[in-house]
C-alpha cells in the first residue's frame, strides 16, 4: 500500500503542478485573445441586443465576397504546390549531401521565414514593380499580376519546407533504399516506394503551414496585390479600417477561424502520425559528398534558386535603398519634414527593439509555461486542446485580434488603449506559438523518471524546473527567446492598428511610407526595409549558432 501510495502522490502532484503551469497562459488567452475576437465578432453580428445570424449568409451571398474567398482559397493551393516543387530538391540536398558552407547556407535559406512580411513585398516590390530591376531591364513588370504574390509566397516559406522536410530526411536510414535497389528496383522506384511513403507525414505537414501561412497571408497581398487581388485577411482589414463595416468583417473572422481550425487539426494529426511511425537514425551520418553528375547537377540547381529566388530580391532592395548619392535615403530617416510621422521615421527602430523586447519577455514566460504544462505525452483532450490553443494566433486574423484590442480593451480595468504595453501584448501571441513548438521537443526528451525522483524527494515543481528542465533546456529556451524576438520585431497585421502615430513599429513605418507618392518616401521605405532585414537576419545568424538538433525545426 505504502509502495502503491508512494507511486500515485508524484502523479498526482504532477499533474496538479501542469494544472498550475497552464492557468497563466491560459489567462492570458482568454483576456487578449479569446476575449478581443469575441468582442469584435459579437459588435458585428449582435444588433440591439440581438443576434443577426442571417448576417452570414447576406455577407456569403456578396459577389466581390465569393471572389476574395475563391481567391485566398485558390492563391493558397497554387503557393504551396509551387513552394513544395521548388523546396523539396533543397530538402533532398540538405538531407544527404555534405558540401563546404553547408550551415552557413542554410541559416540563409531560413533569412527569409523570419522576415516579416512588409520587408518581403517591398523586396519583391523592388525588383518586379514599377521602377524595378526587372522593369529597368526588360520592361517587364509583375507587381500588377498574381505571379509577384506567388513568388513572395515560394521565397517566404522555401525554409518551411527545407526545414520540416529535410529535418526528417536527414534522419532516414539509407539503408533501406539501398536494400530496394538491391532487389533489382530503380532509384526512382526505390525512392517512390520507400522514402516518399515515410517522408509523407512531414509533405503534408511542410504543405499545412505553408497553406495556412499563405491562406492567411496580409502583408505580402497588401503590399503586391494593391486593389486588384485581396485575401481574407486584406478583406478584413479593409472592411474594418476603411468600410467601417464590422458586421461584413466579423462574418469574414468566424469564416477565416473555422478554416484555420481545421487546417490546425489536421496538422496536429500529421505531426503526431509522424512522430510515431518511424524509426530514425542519427542525422550526422546520413550526409555524403556528391557522387556523379546528377548530384552536383542538383546541388548546383538548389544553389542557383537560392541565389535567383532568395538572395536577389534581398540585394535589390539593398541596392534601391542605395540610389540616392551619399546614403541621401538613409539620412532622410532622421527628419520629419516629409509630413509622414509625427516623429522622424529613425526612430521607429528604437521603437521596435523594445516593443520586440518586451513581447520576447512575454512569449517566453507564457509559452515557457505552456511548454512545461505540456511536456507529458500522455495529457488528456483538455491538455490537447490547450495545445490547439497556442497556435490559433498563428491563423487567425491578425487583423482582427489588433482592432479587437481597440475595442475591448478601452475600459477600466482593462483601459489599455493608450499604454504602450498594448503593442508588446499583441506581438506576444504571435511569439508563444514559437516559443512552445522550439521547446516542447527538448522538454519531451528529458527523462521523466529524473523529475519523478526529484518529487519523490520532496522538491517542489518550481525546484524539479530549475534543477532538471532549466539545465538541459537552456539552450532551446535562448533560440526560443531569438525567434520570438525576430517574429515580434516584424508584427504588422496587429500593429498597424494600435501602434500609436508617435511611436510607429519599423513595419507599420514601411507600409505608411510605401502608401504615400514621391520618390523619397519610396526610398526610405526601402532603407527602413534594409534595415530590418538585417536586424533580422543577425538574429538568426545568433540562433543558428546557438541550434541543435535537439531543439525543433525552427
Amino acid at each position: 500500500m505504502d509502495l502503491a501510495r508512494t507511486e500515485v502522490t508524484p502523479r498526482l502532484k504532477g499533474n496538479a503542478a501542469r494544472l498550475g503551469l497552464m492557468a497563466l497562459p491560459v489567462a492570458f488567452f482568454g483576456v487578449f485573445f479569446a476575449y478581443p475576437v469575441a468582442a469584435i465578432v459579437t459588435r458585428g453580428l449582435k444588433i440591439d441586443g440581438s443576434w443577426r445570424f442571417g448576417r452570414v449568409w447576406d455577407v456569403l451571398a456578396q459577389s466581390d465576397i465569393r471572389h476574395v474567398l475563391w481567391f485566398t482559397t485558390w492563391q493558397a493551393l497554387v503557393s504551396t504546390a509551387l513552394t513544395l516543387l521548388v523546396a523539396l530538391p533543397g530538402a533532398y540536398v540538405f538531407a544527404r549531401l555534405d558540401f563546404p558552407g553547408k550551415q552557413v547556407l542554410r541559416a540563409v535559406v531560413t533569412v527569409p521565414f523570419v522576415l516579416p512580411t512588409v520587408v518581403v513585398g517591398t523586396a519583391f516590390l523592388a525588383l518586379v514593380g514599377r521602377g524595378g530591376l526587372l522593369d529597368e531591364l526588360w520592361g517587364v513588370r509583375l507587381d500588377t499580376t498574381v505571379w509577384a504574390i506567388l513568388l513572395a509566397h515560394v521565397f517566404f516559406n522555401y525554409a518551411v519546407v527545407v526545414r520540416t522536410v529535410g529535418g526528417l530526411w536527414a534522419q532516414l536510414d539509407p539503408r533501406q533504399e539501398e536494400a530496394a535497389r538491391m532487389l533489382g528496383a530503380s532509384r526512382f522506384a526505390a525512392w517512390r516506394k520507400v522514402t516518399l511513403p515515410a517522408l509523407g507525414p512531414a509533405v503534408a505537414a511542410a504543405a499545412l503551414m505553408v497553406f495556412l501561412f499563405t491562406f492567411t497571408s496580409f502583408g505580402v497581398v497588401q503590399i503586391l496585390g494593391g486593389p486588384t487581388f485581396s485575401t481574407l485577411e486584406v478583406e478584413i482589414y479593409r472592411q474594418t479600417s476603411e468600410i467601417f463595416d464590422l458586421a461584413t468583417a466579423a462574418v469574414l473572422t468566424i469564416i477565416q477561424f473555422v478554416a484555420v481550425g481545421a487546417i490546425l487539426a489536421l496538422h496536429a494529426w500529421t505531426v503526431r502520425r509522424r512522430e510515431t511511425a518511424l524509426r530514425l537514425v542519427d542525422a550526422s551520418v546520413t550526409a555524403r559528398r556528391p557522387r556523379g553528375a546528377g548530384q552536383w547537377a542538383l546541388l548546383g540547381g538548389v544553389l542557383l534558386t537560392v541565389v535567383v529566388l532568395l538572395l536577389l530580391p534581398l540585394g535589390v532592395l539593398v541596392q534601391r535603398s542605395l540610389d540616392a548619392p551619399d546614403f541621401g535615403y538613409y539620412r532622410a530617416l532622421t527628419s520629419s519634414d516629409g509630413g509622414v510621422f509625427l516623429v522622424p521615421p529613425i526612430d521607429a527602430i528604437g521603437n521596435s527593439l523594445s516593443y520586440a523586447v518586451a513581447a520576447t519577455a512575454i512569449a517566453v514566460l507564457i509559452g515557457g509555461l505552456a511548454a512545461a504544462a505540456l511536456t507529458r505525452r500522455d495529457a488528456g483532450r483538455f491538455v490537447r486542446g490547450f495545445d490547439a490553443l497556442l497556435m490559433l494566433p498563428l491563423g487567425v486574423s491578425a487583423v482582427t485580434v489588433g482592432f479587437g484590442f481597440l475595442i475591448a480593451l478601452d475600459e477600466p480595468p482593462l483601459d489599455l488603449r493608450a499604454s504602450w504595453i498594448l503593442v508588446p501584448l499583441a506581438q506576444a501571441l504571435v511569439g508563444v506559438p514559437f516559443v512552445v513548438r522550439t521547446m516542447l521537443p527538448v522538454l519531451r526528451a528529458v527523462d521523466q523518471r529524473l523529475r519523478e525522483a526529484a518529487a519523490v524527494l520532496g522538491a517542489s515543481p518550481w525546484r524539479v524546473w530549475r534543477e532538471v528542465d532549466l539545465p538541459m533546456v537552456r539552450r532551446a529556451l535562448l533560440v526560443a527567446a531569438g525567434f520570438a524576438f525576430a517574429v515580434s520585431l516584424g508584427e504588422f497585421g496587429a500593429t498597424v492598428f494600435i501602434a500609436r502615430p508617435d511611436n510607429p513599429t519599423l513595419p507599420v513605418a514601411v507600409a505608411r511610407l510605401l502608401g504615400r507618392a514621391g520618390e523619397l518616401n519610396y526610398g526610405q521605405a526601402m532603407a527602413l526595409s534594409t534595415i530590418l532585414m538585417v536586424v533580422c537576419a543577425v538574429a538568426l545568424l545568433v540562433l543558428e549558432r546557438l541550434r541543435t538538433d535537439r531543439t525543433g525545426e525552427f
